[in-house]
């Protein structure tokens, strides 16, 4: 009969080291992988993991020499012990860097075995740890939902209102120019490297909006850019004639951030040209701005309520009324492509400031050649 060999970790960004590990485990008899939970890795590591735990449950248990793997139950260095204690292995294994005394004890403890294996690679590929893959940029995109322009105080000053923004998590590497904070983005890589700060978002928001829009600066990018990027989940702020709003909102519970994700689409469209200029013949009316706050509050409220028809139907309502008061947000090609879709969704806009990007559908079925979004989410 087999012996029962346990090992412990997070394998995040799953890697050929973590492989050749498994493999020289499972060497020793059946191999059961305890994983560490999201929450436990950002107790322990003070940052979220790139792969969630069903994520990493699910490459684990890909791997041909794992028998078993689940996500242990508890909490900090040695969140396996429950457990490890009601499985009673023969073996517990660890590489030499995951080696500890409390580890020690705690199998002297249980009378389990403990052995320690050196951190060697596979042949001829290279020595991998999650903290070096981890230097690739994890700074999230973001998408404004509806309201958009409220940021601005030539607009909400005529009539005050929400803007609506979703923070993505870099799985696409969204075009320059296309709508998605990408210069926005690029200046938080340019402060903080390939991903956020922890902290407070109100004041690393507000950091990355002066950052990007220091003093001199002819034409300031909204601050729903720096919220959009900096707040996971949902985001509603409210503008009243001001470029900071009077306050953020925001929703992080997974049924609604699952319903955003079912319910958008992402058509590519090229990227804004350079002689692209939206402030162009703009209409901008108290009526046009309390018409674009309205559907922005008609948007929260039906995303809340998981109604997609009613988000569809006011998140292009939202983006009418920014049509309205700026008429090169859309083109006549736009146009002509929207029209192709029109009969399977329930609403459209293009990317931030129109002119390209990517034509964004909201819709309850899958569209063909369409990108997917991933809400980034929050960890307590």
């Amino acid at each position: 009969m087999s012996k029962r060999v346990f090992v412990s970790g997070c394998f995040d960004l799953l890697h050929s080291g973590h492989v050749a590990f498994f493999q020289e485990a499972a060497q020793y008899g059946d191999l059961t992988v305890a994983l560490g939970s999201d929450k436990t890795l950002y107790e322990l590591k003070n940052r979220v993991p790139v792969n969630n735990e069903q994520e990493r449950l699910f490459m684990v248990k890909a791997v041909g020499c794992v028998h078993d793997a689940f996500v242990s139950s508890g909490s900090g260095k040695l969140d396996f012990a429950a457990e490890l204690e009601q499985r009673k292995p023969d073996l517990f294994i660890v590489n030499e860097d995951g080696d500890s005394e409390d580890k020690r004890d705690l199998c002297r403890r249980l009378g389990v075995d403990y052995k320690v294996l050196k951190r060697v690679p596979h042949t001829n590929l290279p020595t991998r740890s999650t903290t070096s893959l981890r230097s690739a940029p994890r700074m999230p995109y973001r998408i404004d939902l509806a309201g958009g322009w409220l940021d601005q105080p030539f607009v909400s000053k005529h009539h005050p209102g929400p803007v609506l923004t979703v923070s993505l998590e870099p799985t696409v590497d969204f075009n320059t120019r296309s709508g998605m904070a990408t210069s926005t983005r690029n200046r938080a890589l340019e402060l903080w490297g390939p991903s956020l700060p922890l902290g407070d978002p109100h004041k690393i928001a507000k950091a990355l909006f002066c950052y990007d829009n220091p003093p001199g600066t002819q034409e300031v990018s909204g601050s729903q850019d720096a919220i959009g990027l900096v707040f996971p989940g949902l985001a509603k702020a409210h503008y009243e004639g001001d470029y900071w709003p009077t306050s953020i909102d925001t929703v992080s519970d997974e049924d609604t951030l699952h319903f955003v994700e079912r319910s958008l689409q992402l058509i590519p469209l090229t990227p804004r040209g350079d002689s692209y200029s939206v402030l162009s013949d703009t209409n901008i009316t108290a009526t046009g701005a309390k018409a674009l706050a309205e559907a922005a509050e008609a948007c929260w409220q039906a995303i809340l309520a998981h109604d997609v028809k009613a988000f569809g139907e006011s998140f292009r309502a939202s983006y009418e009324a920014q049509v309205t008061m700026f008429p090169n947000m859309v083109t006549e090609d736009m146009r002509a492509l929207i029209e192709t879709y029109r009969d399977q969704v329930y609403g459209w806009k293009v990317s931030g400031a129109g002119g390209g990007g990517y034509l964004i559908l909201v819709t309850d079925k899958p569209i063909d050649y369409a990108v997917d979004v991933s809400v980034r989410r929050a960890f307590d």
